[in-house]
């Protein structure tokens, strides 16, 4: 496969900006994940391809990938816009996600020129209504690997849900019908992408359990207590 790393610079200048707008992790995870392999490899940027939909939600994939970048850049990586990214991969035969995902990391690592390939799996995406409530779920797993050696270095795991809260100074009544008229419209056109956002930041955010600093991140090199 022809390298096409060169395609993809002109965003580079976007994405640091992004990263010097850094937001410090959210959260201390209680149990740290082993960051050994991580660290050896010490990726600067990050390939994000694909994702495998498990949902049976068809747009599931598209609008999430549209919630990825920004989360991972503001952790101080470069990050290969993701559009492209398909489009390039659908001109060369990869356009099912399936396949790109069995397909050998150190390969799309040599395409791209990537240091690292972050794996996305939707495990859920869906509104579920159940007596005048409707709770929308958002689950999903990550996984990044070396695109030199093909090991994984970082996965995680995420699941959120959302039911609309009801506030009703009508009476038990007023109640009822506010309730059912928000678990309708919820259920109707749930909003998916807050919930992918949150996810997302959740995942790559978390001391001991998200991303260590890249190298666009003041806080690089410096974060070894944490992660």
């Amino acid at each position: 496969m022809m390298r096409i790393h060169s395609l993809f610079r002109p965003a580079f200048a976007v994405v640091v900006v992004a990263a010097l707008a850094a937001c410090a992790p959210i959260k201390t995870a209680q149990k740290h994940a082993d960051y050994t392999a991580f660290r050896a490899q010490a990726p600067h940027s990050i390939l994000v391809v694909p994702v495998v939909n498990e949902s049976v939600d068809v747009d599931a994939p598209d609008f999430f990938l549209s919630t990825i970048s920004r989360p991972i850049a503001e952790r101080g990586y470069y990050v290969f816009p993701v559009n492209l990214t398909k489009k390039v991969m659908a001109d060369d035969g990869l356009s099912d996600a399936n396949m790109v995902h069995s397909n050998d990391p150190t390969a799309l690592g040599k395409m791209f020129g990537a240091d690292a390939i972050m794996y996305i799996r939707i495990k859920h995406w869906e509104s579920k209504y159940v007596v005048l409530k409707t709770t929308t779920t958002v689950e999903l797993d990550y996984s990044l690997k070396s695109g030199t050696t093909g090991e994984e270095l970082w996965k995680n795991h995420e699941v959120l849900n959302y039911s609309p809260q009801v506030n009703s100074s009508g009476g038990l009544i007023g109640v009822l019908i506010s309730a059912a008229v928000a678990a309708a419209i919820e259920k109707a056109k749930p909003d998916y992408i807050p919930l992918a956002r949150q996810a997302n930041f959740s995942a790559v955010g978390v001391y001991g359990t998200g991303l260590p600093a890249g190298p666009y991140d003041k806080a690089y090199g410096t974060d070894t207590a944490a992660f």
